[in-house]
């Protein structure tokens, strides 16, 4: 009776020089595999750098991660371009997405045309400043990955100002807006500058329209009357409000690099030469007035 317990746990008293893997398993361990001795005599076998690394550093998973869906792609893409707005990290967003799946550049770039062509004035703005930062990124990436959004863009530019600036002058607050992309995408080497003279010769037929749903001045006895030309109703305020927050994000955070100078070379000397006024008779006075008084301050002392 008081040998049975003994007997159980026996292999916990057991010698510490008889090797784990010869002791006889307790009747409870029988038919059970032994995975703390097997565990502990790889752990022993390897050494203590070895079992480090092997914890620190797991091994990477053969598999390779799953790819999306090529309609899962464009509808996610045209969610992130529904949802663009001022804030440059969503364009950000947008653009990394894109050329994460460049293998699919002609389905996200037919993505862009038709939201253009089917969101507001607002988004339509907010989607020429993504295509901006997309060919920017696009330019910079490793080995042309992104080219192909660069080529097609060049080559449906017409259609996008079209889509933003439409001929019946309901787009006339977007002329800013293209100008100043185009103006990028120029110095960018991305359009040529005779692409831009032609662009700015077609906005210069839009800039100001009767039409125009910011400063249209129907009255209440036409204002049930027929809608703009492309059937689109009058502009809400709530959509009017949300451009001005839009605009006032955009100018502020295009101040924030307006001082930034290059640091090779002499730039910034040049700058301020550029922008100092020339040197009159009044500045000869002030500076002898300042001798003066150092003068006297020295006698003084």
């Amino acid at each position: 009776m008081w040998y049975t317990p003994i007997f159980r746990f026996n292999h916990i008293f057991r010698d510490p020089t008889q090797d784990p893997s010869s002791s006889t398993p307790s009747p409870s361990q029988r038919g059970r595999p032994h995975t703390s001795l097997s565990r502990r005599s790889s752990r022993s076998s390897a050494s203590p750098h070895a079992y480090l690394r092997a914890l620190t550093n797991p091994p990477a998973s053969q598999t390779p991660a799953p790819k999306m869906d090529p309609f899962e792609v464009r509808i996610r893409f045209s969610s992130l371009l529904a949802h663009l707005s001022a804030a440059h990290t969503s364009h950000q967003k947008a653009a990394v997405f894109a050329l994460k799946n460049r293998e699919m550049d002609e389905d996200l770039h037919s993505c862009i045309l038709e939201q253009l062509e089917r969101n507001n004035m607002n988004n339509r703005a907010n989607i020429m400043f993504f295509i901006d930062v997309l060919c920017e990124m696009a330019t910079k990436e490793d080995e042309g990955g992104g080219v192909g959004y660069v080529r097609m863009m060049q080559r449906d530019i017409m259609r996008v100002v079209d889509a933003v600036c439409p001929a019946d002058g309901t787009g006339a607050a977007n002329v800013r807006v293209v100008r100043k992309v185009l103006t990028a995408l120029q110095q960018k080497q991305i359009l040529l500058p005779e692409t831009l003279s032609e662009l700015e010769s077609v906005l210069k037929d839009r800039d100001i329209a009767a039409s125009h749903p910011f400063t249209s001045t129907s009255t209440a006895d036409n204002s049930s009357a027929t809608p703009a030309r492309n059937g689109s109703a009058r502009l809400e305020k709530r959509q009017i409000e949300q451009r001005i927050e839009e605009d006032r994000e955009r100018h502020k955070r295009s101040r924030e690099s307006i001082w930034a100078v290059p640091g090779d070379g002499g730039e910034e000397v040049e700058k301020m030469w550029e922008t100092a006024s020339e040197v009159a008779e009044d500045n000869y006075v002030d500076v002898s007035e300042d001798v003066d008084e150092k003068r006297r301050g020295v006698d003084v002392g």
